[in-house]
This record gives C-alpha cells, structure tokens and sequence, in this order.
C-alpha cells in the first residue's frame, strides 16, 4: 500500500509533546559531619562536640552497679561502643544511686528528682531528640536524662541562678531543630554560664535551650580521632568516677 506523502511526513515528526516528563531530582540535603571545637564565650572556655540528630544520635550507657563499675571514664564508655565522642551525664547520690530519672536504651532506674538538679530532661525516642521540663515528660522514652537547672530556654538566660560558686560545667545545648552540641566548660558560675549561652551562636547555630548536667568533679569530656580536631580526653586527675554517660554515635 502506497502512503501519502503528506501522511509521511507526519509520521516523521517526533512526537515530543506525548514524552514522558523526567522523574523529579531528588532533594539532597546536606547535613554536617560531628566535628570538635574549642571556643570562648564571654570569658568562658569550652571544648564542644556538635552534630546533627539526623544523622547521629546520643546513647545513655548506665552502671547499674555504680559509678566505675563497668567504665572507669566517658573514655572508656566511648570506646566501649564505638562511640565518636562522650561526656559525663546525670547526677547521683554518694551511694551511687542515680539523682534522677535514668532510660538506657529502654532500662529505667532512679527517680523523679523534684528539686532544680531535675527540672528538665534529655531524651531520645523514635528518632526524636529534644530537651523538655519536667512537668513536660511522661518519662518515657528510649534514652533519657534527667539533669538541671535549665540554663538557657527560649534563647533566654535563666534568672536566678547561683551566681557564686565555680566549676567546670557540663551541659548539652540545641537549637530547637536538629543541631545539638555538648560540651565542657571551664570554671564558671550557673549565672555566667546561662548568660554567655542564651542566644549565643558558638557552633554556627543559635542555642535555644540548654541543660546543665553534673559538673565540678565529674566533668569530662572524650572526642575520637574519627571526629574533626580529635582526639581529646580531658579528665582531671582529681575527677571522681561517674554513674553514667552519653555517648555520640553514628544512626
């Protein structure tokens, strides 16, 4: 059969309009790697990791049988689990028991600490991170600490903290979103601490809320080499052993 030239020509035209549309890009969000910093805030020095809860994660290892039962520093715990980076955690009596609510990967122990040593909490669940008051947690979750006071909340200092009194401190702060940081500091005040923190930009993020945790003789802090500007292990020989940890890991 013979077909029209008019026809063929027709046929001949691609047919563009009637092509599939390319699949859409995918979205690549870039999410930082941990990395160590040291830096000062107001006079305050402080050895800091930060990260990103998206892809990494703090992990809560416990001593059941009190501090230095199983990990003689946040080193030890660390590198018991190939954590990247490691700082002391929670308040505990001098028997050892934990000063407040303790969750190790789901393992409860201590109680709610009603006084300002436990007016907020850590915690991780679901793949959620975030840092909430007491009155504000059922106290359930997959990793969690109960610490305090608050030093930062709202981007706001607290008022009325002790103001005399000076330790190395120990806290984790975060911006209300995925950045996180912890961090070490040296000798200061509960009120210089909160004042140099609220609102404060240390880590290229601002601090929306921070945690004091147990500090003075129990401050330490560990940063592997697998982490930018690491290693660090700063454990003053006069340091006393810790009931418990948080450890950096990888999701």
């Amino acid at each position: 059969m013979t077909i029209p030239m008019r026809l063929l020509l027709l046929l001949m035209i691609p047919l563009r309009g009637f092509a599939a549309d390319p699949p859409p890009r995918a979205v690549v969000v870039d999410i930082a790697a941990p990395r160590y910093l040291a830096t000062t805030l107001n006079g305050i020095s402080m050895q800091c990791v930060t990260f990103d809860s998206r892809s990494h994660v703090l992990k809560v290892l416990d001593q059941p049988d009190g501090p230095g039962t199983l990990w003689a520093d946040c080193q030890a715990a660390g590198q018991s689990v190939r954590g990247l980076a490691a700082i002391n955690a929670g308040y505990f009596t001098p028997q050892g028991t934990p000063l407040g609510v303790v969750i190790a990967s789901g393992r409860k122990a201590g109680g709610n600490n009603a006084s300002s040593l436990g007016s907020a909490v850590w915690y991780e669940s679901n793949g959620r991170s975030a840092i909430v008051r007491r009155e504000k947690t059922s106290f359930k979750a997959t990793q969690l600490i109960q610490a305090g006071p608050l030093l930062a909340e709202n981007s706001k200092e607290i008022k009325g903290l002790e103001a005399v009194k000076k330790s190395a401190r120990c806290f984790i702060a975060w911006d209300g979103g995925s950045n996180w940081m912890i961090a070490r500091s040296s000798p200061c005040s509960l009120a210089q601490l909160s004042h140099a923190l609220a609102g404060a930009n240390p880590a290229g993020f601002p601090i929306h809320c921070a945690l004091n945790l147990d500090g003075g003789r129990s401050a330490e802090i560990y940063v592997s080499q697998a982490i930018g500007g690491g290693p660090v292990f700063n454990r003053p020989i006069w340091n006393n052993p810790v009931r418990n940890f948080l450890v950096l890991q990888a999701r």
